[in-house]
């Protein structure tokens, strides 16, 4: 759409290629949006990481030991959100709310203020408090 504005609207818009989320629909999925752990310590330094494995509550029930991951980065300095990726069911799906979210500058603070929807995989990231 912005080639089309740009063409027909005689407007000057260009679009932005940062923080894309992509996915890979495995089983489980495998999502991503925003710099990896090794591209923010390049470009910021000083980052924090938070990470979490877990088996999702609806699957302790059934004895099924299937384990979700949830990486979190933030600028150390800023405390901006600037990389998230999962491994888990629905990730492309919970991936596509946190790229709103990254792109909209929301720092940790805004993430651990927000209250979860409980059970499910995604409230994981508003609950995560450990760093490394």
């Amino acid at each position: 759409s912005i080639v089309a504005n740009n063409l027909f609207n005689n407007t000057s818009k260009i679009a932005s290629y940062e923080n894309i989320p992509t996915c890979v629909f495995s089983q489980p999925n495998i999502a991503t949006v925003g710099l990896t752990e090794d591209e923010a310590r390049k470009k910021y330094k000083d980052i924090t990481v938070y990470k979490s494995l877990f088996t999702p509550l609806k699957l302790t029930l059934t004895q099924n030991n299937e384990k979700s991951f949830i990486k979190l980065i933030t600028n150390k300095k800023t405390n901006l959100v600037i990389g998230a990726h999962m491994v888990g069911e629905n990730a492309g799906e919970i991936m596509q709310g946190i790229a709103i979210a990254i792109k909209a500058g929301a720092t940790k603070d805004i993430f651990d203020s927000t209250i979860g929807i409980h059970p499910t995989l995604a409230e994981e990231f508003v609950t995560m408090r450990n760093s490394k």
